[in-house]
């Protein structure tokens, strides 16, 4: 028998001589890339016409569009989850120290300050280093003990910030500030500066919550005492979720507030009494922890705003201290506001 080509075949038949048949597909390998393209084109439509190809091809199409969705969602998704979000403005806190323990959810800058800060720093007067504007230069306030802090103790009669009476007096007329007030706040930051240094607050914040809150411990009547305690008790209006207020259920079971329905803020501070049970202080040594007294709330209101690590001469930890206190961002302006005010008249 002769050789074949690689297309060609013998065939034997029984009643004709042998004879070579040419296989098709053998002979497609060597048709042109067009044709062989064309060819298998109407190949594939032959079998999708058959009830094998009409089964088959659905499911093709379906693996093929989850497989191509699969591949957009591993791009999509971590994107999304990546990309930052913005935090609506909460107006639903009322005037008092905020009850949560966390850093706020507030509007703090991202990019620098809000409108008003001048030169792009902290209100006038913000310790940078050193003690404000209206310290003496020797750093602590003349007639200060050079022996440290009073200690007085209960049944003493000695009020720690009385130390700083002459101090206050004299930068208290600069600023508008009754004196006693002024006491409290220049105490806390003293206390302040030897318990948590790298806080670095300033009187002048103090100074400006205590004048928004309850304007020195005159709202509602109230009048600051020289033991620096507020007659009557002031008390906020009940948390019930109006008019802009948050809802708090009691807490304290009326001790603090004299309501065991809701929560109202206390003293001339206005804390919550959660949180005053949380950051309570017992400034002036008298052996209770007080929130009408102003000397107390000063001190434990200082302790709040530095909880954290915050550094309050940092402009975006200063305001995140303020919408600690409380997460309204026209509250936190009109804090900035006065301390800026009161940082600028104090200046010798």
């Amino acid at each position: 028998m002769a050789k074949t080509s690689v297309d060609e075949v013998p065939v034997v038949s029984a009643s004709a001589p042998s004879r070579r048949r040419r296989v098709p597909f053998a002979h497609a390998v060597r048709l042109p890339p067009r044709q062989a393209a064309a060819s298998a084109a109407r190949a594939t439509r032959a079998w999708a016409r058959r009830p094998s190809g009409r089964l088959t091809l659905p499911g093709l199409f379906l693996l093929a569009l989850v497989a191509a969705t699969a591949a957009a969602g591993a791009l999509l998704v971590p994107a999304t989850i990546r990309a930052p979000r913005t935090v609506a403005e909460d107006s639903s806190a009322g005037p008092s120290a905020s009850a949560p323990s966390g850093l706020p959810s507030g509007p703090a800058p991202s990019g620098g300050l809000p409108s008003g800060y001048p030169n792009g720093g902290l209100p006038s007067g913000y310790p940078s280093g050193g003690l404000p504007s209206g310290y003496p230069s020797g750093g602590l306030p003349s007639g200060y003990p050079s022996g440290g802090l009073p200690s007085g103790g209960p049944g003493t009669g000695v009020r720690p910030s009385d130390a700083l009476a002459s101090w206050a007096q004299q930068v208290g007329a600069k600023v508008g500030i009754p004196a006693v007030a002024m006491q409290a706040y220049g105490y806390a930051q003293l206390m302040l500066e030897q318990t948590n240094r790298s806080c670095a607050l300033s009187w002048t914040t103090l100074a400006a919550i205590g004048q928004v809150e309850s304007g020195h411990g005159s709202a509602n009547g109230a009048r600051l005492g020289q033991d620096g305690k507020a007659l009557p008790k002031i008390i906020g209006l009940p948390l019930d979720g109006k008019d802009g207020r948050m809802r708090i259920i009691d807490t304290d079971r009326g001790q603090l507030d004299g309501d065991s329905i809701l929560d109202r803020a206390i003293g001339p501070m206005q804390f919550i009494p959660s949180t005053w049970q949380e950051i309570g202080a017992d400034a002036d040594n008298d052996g209770l922890k007080d929130p009408h007294d102003l000397d107390d709330a000063a001190l434990a209101a200082g302790n709040y705003l530095c909880k954290g690590g915050r550094n309050l001469s940092i402009p975006t930890d200063w305001w995140n201290a303020i919408l600690s206190y409380n997460d309204v961002r026209r509250y936190a302006q009109d804090v900035y506001d006065t301390a800026n005010r009161y940082g600028r008249a104090s200046r010798p």
